[in-house]
């Protein structure tokens, strides 16, 4: 049901990288979705996320996630939100307890972050749009905001589409090459002329290494690979599907 990352093994903090195991929901969605944007049954989808909330024991209506929208916005939560009210953003800060913070992906790369000193921790959905516009950078920049320490925080990454599964044309090369060269090296030759295989899993980590982050932690798991645990907008396009289930990935501070 939940991969954890050794390097958030710390005192007062409880995270999860949700797999797809171990919900209710059927079908294209078998069986943890925890997408609310998702055209799933709205009552499996809550039932999924309550059982997320109580493996990382708190009440459901304390498991956050925003309305993502591929930017670098990070919110403050400071109490619960319902899904309706959900901010539009692609992280989530936090110093209250009791808090589960998350982001939903389903080959974006989901980092979880922990200052267990400070007691701050973050959440971020860092697609490829976001890794760009650095939505890492500004979930640390938030956390330092509310106390955390760069030398302090860690950050690990989560299951997410890997190099040999992530062909992209050459218009997003281009973008990449003018708005960040150093980028160049996450780049190889695809197949189709032209095209790119995009190692976005190190980009997100160079880009964090390039802020200052020193513990940081890539679980290495691809969710295009592996269908029997894991979600994949890219499976399910190539596979011509009408609809996808969600991950939720989320890190709490213990009361």
């Amino acid at each position: 049901m939940k991969i954890e990352a050794p390097t958030l093994a710390l005192p007062g903090i409880r995270h999860a990288f949700f797999t797809r195991e171990g919900g209710v929901s059927q079908g294209l969605y078998f069986s943890l979705n925890g997408g609310v944007g998702s055209r799933d049954d709205a009552a499996l989808v809550a039932e999924n996320r309550g059982r997320m909330a109580a493996a990382l024991n708190v009440e459901p209506l304390c498991l956050l996630t925003a309305y993502q929208v591929h930017s670098p916005q990070v919110v403050v939560a400071e109490k619960p939100w319902s899904i309706n009210e959900r901010p539009r953003a692609d992280a989530i800060v936090t110093s209250t307890s009791g808090l589960a913070i998350g982001v939903s992906t389903a080959d974006c790369g989901p980092l979880l972050f922990a200052d267990a000193a400070a007691r701050v921790v973050g959440a971020a959905h860092a697609g490829w749009r976001g890794a760009l516009a650095g939505v890492a950078e500004a979930t640390v920049e938030a956390m330092e905001r509310l106390g955390a320490r760069r030398d302090d925080i860690r950050a690990a990454l989560g299951p997410m589409i890997r190099q040999d599964n992530y062909e992209v044309g050459p218009d997003l090369l281009a973008r990449f090459d003018a708005e960040d060269p150093e980028s160049d090296r996450f780049f190889r030759p695809a197949a189709r002329p032209g095209h790119a295989e995009f190692d976005l899993a190190g980009y997100i980590g160079m880009r964090l290494a390039r802020h200052g982050i020193g513990h940081f932690e890539d679980l290495g798991l691809c969710t295009y690979a592996d269908p029997s645990r894991f979600f994949s907008f890219r499976r399910t396009t190539h596979r011509a599907e009408t609809d996808y289930g969600r991950h939720i990935n989320a890190i709490v501070l213990s009361e």
